[in-house]
């Protein structure tokens, strides 16, 4: 009898040291710490009846699994799409993965970002320039909604709703996209509504799944000029008794025979799914099939219960993944004002029966896929060089696109407000970063503003730090109700730069960008919190600015390098731990087998300026070793091996040459293995040699 127990155990165990393939359930992509306790508690009573030999061959495989993810990035941390990413849509297209969603009213229009392996993306096209932004609602919560990417009969599609259903199309994700083109509709369909996603069949017939208002939830197919065509498939059932309270942003499936329907509760929680074997408007053919998110087993999960999820891919290794949005928690620290972030979830399946693993806020094993080059996502540097601008920009109006130059003065961009200020922003990413600019402005005006601004979705609460006029050249710095100004003893050319350590926000100035004077702190909590409307659809922006009359900007830098940037600031991680030490919340290894943590986009500087140096404040009760990596691991050598002796618990930096480095890359710190929390990391910067 207790070899049967044994012989049952087995495939179970198993399972938790190998990725699943299609229609099998997988453990893998639950949180390590979740995952490595049932294995302890699967290997004890293995242990009891398994021979030596045996139990050997089946941990062995999973020993070297656990330790390899101390030295290797195998795991990643939600959300991969940090910021405010509202209304995902996906489209697997051979190794290429790609992804858009409704921008509302930031100018351009719809952004598609590109991915190798659904963790690190990276935004390459806007669908809707300026040109066409007459035909959108110009105010928060109006504009661009939906952006559902999709390929079906040789081509690339973008359908979105404007006042009406939309679509451009393209040869390549990459674009040109075509001008819009109005979708027709009929008294049998009626209003094509907004959040409508494309589901392509395993014959290749498109349909559009359609949604307008609480209750009508339809199908159509597609023809190939992109038109509604064949009779209307009528699921107004679905949520005729308001089951699903909105049953919006339905997206499909199929697998195994069955089709998958998944409407949204609503627009902050609530995902659901049904099922059945034929596309039919008949109630009695679908199956109801409930919640398709378990839920979180993760105290201190961070975000609320995802929804809005993509169509979920199928991947090579038999894996199935989709990408969903969620408001980060408000109970414990509020940062909703970032918007609807976006984050990648395994599907697992019992039979024929999806379910989405839970959300989590900490490491959950990686899709098997190379990462093909791409860093993670974060707010882009820019130095204005290229003669076009770079798609990580957007601005809060549809006529600011038009008040700019690249050309005017090479090397800076010129913006040129008309009667209101002209913003340049990109969405925020980050709750540590130092955000730097050098702007000119003579002003001799109280009109005359240039500067870093943030905004939140509605526009009513904003910071800004500007050069401007106040019986005198002036630097003002202004959040809420709270406005501080200095003499600007700097001239017209000045640099500007506003650090975020989570809710606090202090700005600076400098005459060389290096030797700082600090203004002001204020605490932005009042941007940073949950907004009426939820937040108008979107998060916080931050960017430059130019009011009552044309500036010019040499550089925006995002988390400059320069800058002390804090440990507990980094975005992915595996085998460390933040403790609380005299000295504030410190970084250390949780283990003897070392463990790692990544800091995205870190800007290192200029090919004419590259950082040479890297410097590290810490404090160390024994010798340890680091190492130092650039934009993935281990496949790299090394930036730098940093051999750390013991400060005797004091707080010490230590320096240590990393060669030229420039441009904006994610550095990787890695502990060597038998340190277990010698070493206490508070912060890191980088600097010339």
């Amino acid at each position: 009898m207790i070899v049967r127990r044994a012989e049952h155990l087995l495939p179970y165990f198993q399972h938790l040291s190998h990725r699943s393939t299609a229609g099998s359930t997988t453990f893998e992509a639950y949180p390590i710490q979740h995952v490595m306790n049932l294995k302890r508690s699967l290997l004890g009573m293995v242990l009891l009846c398994l021979p030596v030999t045996l139990l050997h061959a089946q941990t062995s495989t999973a020993d070297q699994q656990s330790l390899e993810r101390y030295t290797k990035e195998l795991t990643y941390v939600n959300p991969v799409l940090p910021g405010d990413h509202p209304d995902p849509t996906l489209l697997k297209v051979g190794d290429d993965f790609y992804h858009c969603g409704s921008s509302f009213h930031f100018n351009p229009y719809l952004p598609v970002y590109h991915s190798r392996d659904l963790v690190h993306w990276k935004i390459i096209t806007r669908v809707l320039p300026p040109s066409h932004s007459t035909m959108v609602a110009d105010k928060p919560s109006g504009g661009v909604w939906q952006g559902a990417i999709t390929y079906f009969y040789g081509s690339y599609w973008i359908y979105f709703s404007s006042g009406g259903q939309w679509f451009s199309k393209a040869a390549t994700p990459y674009g040109p996209w075509s001008a819009p083109v109005p979708v027709k509709t009929d008294s049998a369909t009626g209003n094509l509504g907004y959040d409508n996603s494309i589901f392509v069949d395993d014959d290749g017939k498109p349909y559009m799944v359609i949604k307008n208002g609480q209750k009508v939830n339809r199908l159509r197919a597609l023809n190939q000029e992109g038109q509604l065509t064949d009779t209307v498939i009528n699921l107004d059932w679905i949520n005729a008794n308001l089951q699903y309270s909105w049953a919006e942003g339905p997206v499909m499936c199929k697998r195994n025979g069955y089709y998958y329907y998944f409407p949204a509760g609503d627009v902050s929680g609530g995902q659901y799914v049904l099922r059945a074997t034929a596309l039919t408007a008949d109630s009695t053919k679908w199956e109801r099939l409930g919640n398709f998110f378990k839920p979180s087993p993760d105290p201190e999960n961070a975000f609320r219960s995802p929804n809005h999820i993509t169509a979920p891919v199928q991947l090579p290794d038999g894996t199935w993944w989709t990408l969903g949005q969620s408001y980060q928690k408000t109970d414990t620290d509020d940062w909703s004002g970032m918007g609807r972030q976006t984050s990648l979830y395994q599907v697992i399946w019992e039979g024929d029966r999806p379910w989405g693993l839970p959300p989590v806020s900490t490491p959950v094993t990686k899709p098997n896929l190379p990462q093909g080059g791409i860093t993670w996502r974060t707010a882009c540097s820019d130095h204005f060089e290229d003669a076009s601008l770079h798609p990580c920009w957007h601005f809060l109006n549809r006529y600011a696109g038009a008040h700019y130059s690249l050309t005017d003065r090479k090397g800076w961009i010129r913006l040129q407000p008309d009667t209101a200020q002209t913003h340049l922003v990109q969405k925020e990413t980050d709750h540590f970063y130092t955000a730097i600019t050098k702007v000119d402005l003579d002003a001799s005006d109280t009109s005359h503003q240039a500067g870093i601004y943030l905004s939140n979705g509605n526009q009513k609460v904003y910071v800004a730090f500007y050069t401007g006029y106040d019986n005198g050249k002036k630097l003002i710095f202004h959040h809420d109700t709270a406005t501080f100004i200095v003499a600007n003893p700097v001239g017209k050319e000045v640099w500007l730069m506003v650090e975020r350590n989570e809710h606090l926000l202090t700005a600076s100035y400098s005459r060389n960008g290096h030797d700082w004077i600090k203004v002001s702190t204020v605490n932005s909590r009042a941007l940073d919190r949950t907004q009426p409307n939820f937040n108008s659809w979107v998060g916080t922006s931050i960017g430059l600015f130019a009011k009552g009359k044309p500036a010019d900007f040499d550089c925006f830098l995002y988390k400059d390098g320069g800058a002390p940037l804090p440990a507990v600031s980094y975005n992915n991680y595996y085998g460390i731990k933040t403790v609380t030490s005299p000295y504030g919340k410190m970084v250390t290894n949780d283990s003897n087998n070392g463990g790692w943590m990544m800091f995205a986009g870190i800007d290192l500087g200029t090919e004419a300026q590259p950082s040479g140096k890297m410097t590290l404040e810490l404090s160390a009760t024994a010798n340890a070793r680091l190492e130092v990596f650039l934009d993935s691991m281990p496949g790299t050598q090394p930036l730098a091996t940093v051999a750390i002796s013991s400060t005797q618990k004091k707080l010490k930096k230590i320096s240590f040459d990393i060669g030229k480095s420039c441009g904006q890359h994610d550095v990787f710190i890695r502990f060597a293995p038998g340190s277990n929390g010698a070493a206490n990391i508070r912060s890191l910067s980088f600097s010339a040699k």
